[in-house]
């Protein structure tokens, strides 16, 4: 029986490990973690996509295999685009969601709902040996609410409302978010290319 090819998630995020896992489960992929001993890649560039695919490029050239980095964030129209390549550290180096979110909330007080607007946006860079083979973009389009609702997700999730749900991402479960997430949306084109790249 053939092996199944291994592909390394460059991320220690346990919760993206999961949903990635998740996703790419019907693929005959061995998928793990980037292994804890590797150095940081420092995530300097001005959008997703250089982002992405510094760190796939620096992680193949380290370790063997096919190697999938991505890097994902909130984009808010009032804002410009902002968080987007800070949201994870909007509020400062080692901000928690709950001061990225209240950085969020004030910048947005008393804008009016239909200016909310926003989406969540993910790219992924799929690389090997120091080379990107292919790159994929994901997006989920919402509102910024007033203030949190539900305490599932992370990050931005409690005042992200999603209209077809009605919800906020912070209010509905894992694998309903995983149907329609940004980072879903990326995973399944990445899906599709593996499928046949593979075979």
């Amino acid at each position: 029986m053939k092996k199944p090819e291994k592909l390394t998630l460059a991320t220690r995020n346990s919760h993206k490990v999961q949903e990635i896992k998740e996703i790419l489960s019907s693929l005959a992929l061995l998928t793990e973690s980037a292994p804890e001993n590797l150095p940081e890649i420092i995530e300097d560039g001005s959008t997703f996509l250089e982002n992405a695919k510094k760190k796939a490029i620096e992680i193949s050239q380290m370790i063997p295999g096919l190697v999938m980095s991505d890097d994902s964030g909130l984009e808010v129209d009032y804002l410009d685009g902002k968080p987007g390549v800070y949201s994870a550290r909007f509020a400062g180096h080692n901000s928690t969601d709950a001061e990225n979110i209240n950085k969020l909330l004030y910048l947005m007080e008393n804008v009016k709902w239909e200016e909310r607007t926003s989406k969540f946006t993910c790219v992924i860079a799929l690389a090997q040996e120091g080379t990107v083979i292919q790159t994929f973009e994901g997006t989920c389009e919402g509102f910024i609410l007033s203030e949190p609702r539900g305490t599932s997700g992370f990050g931005y999730d409690p005042v992200f409302y999603y209209p077809p749900y009605k919800q906020s991402f912070g209010e509905i479960s894992a694998s309903r978010k995983n149907l329609v997430s940004h980072r879903n949306a990326a995973l399944i084109l990445l899906e599709q290319f593996l499928s046949s790249f593979l075979s």
